[in-house]
């Protein structure tokens, strides 16, 4: 009955594998898209034996350069790398975008700087699309399986975030970064896509050889993300050995998981003296791991069903029985993949292969998935407005504020408070917390998008210019505390319409002008507003009075009547000033023309008068000459 049982198990598995296969064909026409990062190049890479090419360091949020010292024989011959040293922010990230919604491996390096400067190993946290996937443990650059991270998650915005997170025990150390596609549907686990969760490799691992190696290594096909297989020999019980065969697997490399062929040409069996296998590893109490082992007969003594049969356990509890690899494939030479998720609450998973009837037991390879429940982001909105506020308040390099704001939870944004909004599914940001950071820039208009925000507090700074009116529609805000900074201009009459607020200090800054009405009656109503120390403000008890109140639209009208009047007495002065022009222009032309007249005039009358005075010149002259007189 079990073996029936287990039977109809493996062909659902099978009949669900041909089904993908169908479903993934057209796209698997064309290669999966993979992009591969050396941290810190200037330059694009190419890495033997395979000519593996490296694209030049881009997408980083800050860091330095520096040299790789490598420690371990399994990551890439890549000569530098990017480091965060913690005065540049705690948070870090690479942001990859354009990359084509679906399934990725995501593969992350990590090496020591070599700089005598800088301290040897660090420890720091790694997050994935805002999900902290692993913490670095002390000295895993001693152990090679732990010099690199590797996780399963879906793209689903045509960008991936990934984040490295100081503990405050050295500077994260990134060599590379993979992002490699996979088959949409590749490892899923409990009838579910995991599209909602990510899935990181706790153990990979390829039985019956001690040679570590890559899917490439393994002529395995590209949409099986390269994945990395660490290479044990034996399981160290003193009774199990390695076998190996070159004989053709088929039912290998098929979607969604596409494992190479020669992943099963190599197993690890038990014997006479020892007949059970026992693989056991350490793992983090309290979390899901989703299992897959992997089978072929390639054991050329056992030829027919029946001959080896055992029982799968996990942690002591049987989870598949009876398992008879021929009987299930139908064929010797045939790969068998069984796959169960369990939840483990100690820190040890072993894994035990029981035979029955007195045979032997065998095992190609296992994986061992830790599944991670992926985190609600923070809203998209409210991301941008902060990145808008630190631009514009010229935020230290030491607050970071990269990645989300709120996730992972274990690193939020300095300054930042956070509440899960249960209605969008998103976080939001409900209280900031900047006060005496030395900030020197403005208050942006697009605070406004922080619509959740309850409390504000930026004082004891050098934030200058105006306070943005938009304030006034943060309908949440309970608390504005912007005293002691340089402020100017008028307080908003917005600011009046905030029915909740509570605590408002705009004390200590360089306001002038009307406190408005609506807030100048709110500490009647059990609110404390302190509005002292600025020089210009008048209109509420304790400043100084502004003397007749002018509405809004009273002083609108005064201004346009002033505008009016300066307009016309414009008009008028030109008017004038044309019109003299005019005058002047006319009189000289008037008397340009008159003067050849005036001149002949002046020459006829010169005439006539010394015309007339001719004959008494003569009778004078006759009478001294003593010339006859005529007497009367």
């Amino acid at each position: 009955m079990w073996r029936s049982s287990i039977s109809v198990q493996q062909w659902h598995f099978l009949i669900l594998v041909g089904v993908a296969s169908l479903c993934v064909s057209a796209d698997h026409n064309r290669d999966p898209f993979a992009i591969r990062i050396s941290c810190g190049a200037r330059q694009n890479v190419h890495t033997p034996p395979t000519d593996t090419l490296w694209f030049r360091d881009f997408g980083y949020t800050g860091g330095r350069l520096g040299n790789a010292s490598q420690s371990s024989y399994i990551i890439p011959k890549l000569d530098t790398l990017r480091y965060f040293p913690l005065s540049d922010g705690p948070e870090n990230c690479y942001n990859i975008n354009r990359i084509p919604r679906g399934r990725y491996l995501v593969r992350l390096f990590f090496a020591l700087v070599g700089e005598p400067d800088v301290e040897s190993e660090p420890l720091f946290d790694i997050s994935l699309e805002g999900t902290q996937i692993y913490s670095m443990q002390p000295g895993w650059s001693n152990v090679d399986e732990q010099s690199f991270v590797e996780a399963l998650v879906f793209v689903m915005d045509t960008s991936i975030s990934i984040c490295f997170h100081s503990t405050g025990h050295g500077d994260p150390s990134i060599l590379s970064i993979e992002i490699l596609q996979v088959d949409d549907n590749a490892y899923p686990f409990d009838s579910t896509q995991g599209k909602g969760t990510l899935l990181r490799t706790a153990k990979r691992l390829t039985c019956g050889t001690g040679k570590p190696a890559f899917d490439e290594d393994y002529d395995g096909d590209h949409w099986g993300g390269d994945r990395f297989w660490l290479g044990a020999k034996t399981f160290d019980q003193g009774s199990d050995m390695p076998i190996s065969s070159e004989s053709k697997i088929i039912q290998a490399s098929v979607p969604p998981n596409f494992y190479p062929q020669r992943l099963y040409q190599s197993a690890i069996v038990s014997n006479d003296r020892q007949p059970e296998l026992s693989f056991q590893m350490e793992v983090v109490p309290n979390k899901n791991y989703s299992i897959w082992l992997h089978f072929a007969e390639i054991d050329p003594r056992i030829t027919k069903e029946g001959q080896r049969v055992f029982d799968v356990l996990f942690n002591g509890d049987i989870i598949f029985t009876d398992v008879d690899i021929i009987h299930m494939t139908g064929k010797q030479f045939a790969a068998l993949v069984l796959n169960r998720t369990i939840s483990v609450t100690g820190r040890t998973l072993t894994v035990t292969l029981r035979p029955s009837n007195g045979s032997h037991a065998i095992i190609n390879a296992i994986e061992v998935l830790e599944i991670i429940t992926a985190e609600f982001k923070t809203s998209a909105e409210e991301v941008t407005a902060l990145q808008t506020l630190k631009s514009a308040l010229g935020l230290p390099l030491r607050f970071g504020w990269n990645g989300d704001p709120c996730v992972p939870q274990q690193h939020p944004w300095s300054g930042v408070d956070c509440q899960f909004d249960s209605k969008s599914g998103r976080w939001v940001i409900d209280g900031l917390g900047l006060d005496n950071q030395g900030l020197r820039g403005f208050l942006p208009r697009d605070i406004s998008k922080l619509r959740n925000l309850q409390s504000i507090n930026l004082s004891g700074n050098s934030i200058h210019g105006a306070i943005p009116s938009s304030l006034g529609t943060i309908t949440k805000l309970e608390t504005l505390d912007l005293s002691y900074n340089e402020l100017n201009g008028s307080i908003p009459e917005s600011l009046g319409q905030l029915t909740t607020l509570q605590i408002l200090n705009l004390n200590g800054n360089s306001l002038s002008g009307r406190v408005p009405a609506n807030l100048g009656g709110r500490p009647l109503h059990r609110a404390s507003f302190n509005f002292t120390g600025n020089a210009g403000l008048c209109g509420i008890p304790g400043l100084p009075s502004c003397g007749p109140h002018l509405s809004t639209a009273a002083k609108i009208g005064i201004a346009f009547g002033a505008l009016f009047v300066f307009l016309l007495l414009v008009v008028c002065i030109t008017c004038w000033w044309k019109r003299r022009q005019n005058i002047l222009r006319a009189q000289r032309i008037a008397a340009s023309r008159e003067a050849p007249y005036a001149k002949a005039r002046t020459n006829f009358a010169r005439d006539v008068q010394m015309t007339r005075h001719q004959p008494g010149q003569d009778q004078s002259r006759n009478t001294a000459e003593g010339g006859p007189h005529l007497l009367s």
